[in-house]
């Protein structure tokens, strides 16, 4: 239902060359050129500069690929929704942080799926601005991000609270203290998530709160995946900064220490964020539910 210039105007963006893009969309080139041709005397504005050979986004340009994005999500969700509703199932594509990949959040959705044989759930992880774009584009559904919604275009639905905490190796002197204290943190081989990761951005924060900088720190490794950064620090490679949620399961199985730091507060909500034209609020509502069950068996270290 959708023009099909708004494929041409995607494909010319991420090719920045009509003959790449004529070749990925199966067209000759100038028939590319003449549907972007075509677009800017419609839109009565430039959508792309010729620069040292590519062909880059002029700012209307970027706001053309933004809702053409949009254009063509919405346009694959009505056909997947229509088709869904012939049989009487649905698919719900929900987009996770790297940190709830590695907590329980995973084995909710999982839950959710078999306690409702009709549902199928896609699960995508990224970065947690990603998973915000994406959702702008509405590339998903629904979104599970831990901080604060700030979009107002968006409705959320608390899951849990949440607190960053150092992460050490229980051979780590550090293991057998109640608290560590930011002055000892800097003595430490630091195996920190992605500047771009929200656990990374809240950790900078605090410390710049207390005067601190992440400059005056021993960080040795950037890692995004949170998996790996707990094999390592079981390895006693280095310690890090880690969200205790993503620590649970290793928690009660003894296999790392998890201690709070003097005087920073990292505190964060975990929410799921939803556009609120979203109409399916009983899964929601199910995935609150069977999250908050998981959570006080994880917590009171009984078998899940």
């Amino acid at each position: 239902m959708i023009d099909g210039r708004a494929d041409t105007l995607l494909a010319v963006a991420e090719q920045k060359n009509f003959t790449k893009a004529a070749k990925l969309l199966s067209l000759t080139q100038p028939a590319v050129s003449h549907q972007i041709n075509q677009l800017e005397q419609e839109l009565e504005a430039k959508l792309f500069i010729r620069k040292k050979g590519d062909l880059l986004l002029t700012p209307e340009g970027e706001i053309a690929v933004k809702f053409a994005k949009r254009f063509k999500a919405m346009n694959e969700n009505m056909r997947r929704e229509i088709a869904d509703t012939k049989r009487n199932i649905r698919q719900l594509r929900v987009g996770v942080t790297h940190t709830s990949e590695s907590n329980f959040m995973i084995e909710v959705l999982a839950r959710c799926s078999t306690e409702n044989p009709n549902l199928n759930i896609t699960i995508i992880t990224d970065t947690q601005k990603n998973l915000y774009d994406k959702l702008g584009n509405f590339e998903l559904d629904i979104a599970i991000v831990e901080g604060k919604n700030n979009n107002p275009d968006l409705n959320s639905l608390l899951l849990d609270t949440d607190y960053l905490a150092c992460v050490v190796s229980n051979n780590n002197p550090l293991a057998k203290q109640a608290m560590v204290t930011v002055g000892q943190l800097k003595k430490e081989n630091l195996i920190l998530r992605g500047q771009t990761s929200g656990t990374r951005s809240l950790f900078e924060s605090a410390l710049e709160s207390m005067g601190e900088s992440i400059d005056t720190f021993n960080v040795i490794l950037e890692v995004d995946n949170v998996a790996t950064i707990k094999d390592l620090i079981r390895k006693d490679l280095g310690v890090s900064i880690l969200a205790r949620s993503a620590c649970l399961d290793e928690l009660r199985k003894g296999k790392i220490t998890v201690l709070p730091i003097e005087n920073l507060s990292m505190v964060r909500d975990t929410s799921i964020i939803y556009h609120k034209t979203f109409s399916h609020i009983d899964i929601l509502q199910q995935i609150a539910s069977v999250y908050q069950k998981t959570a006080r068996k994880y917590h009171s270290g009984e078998s899940v």
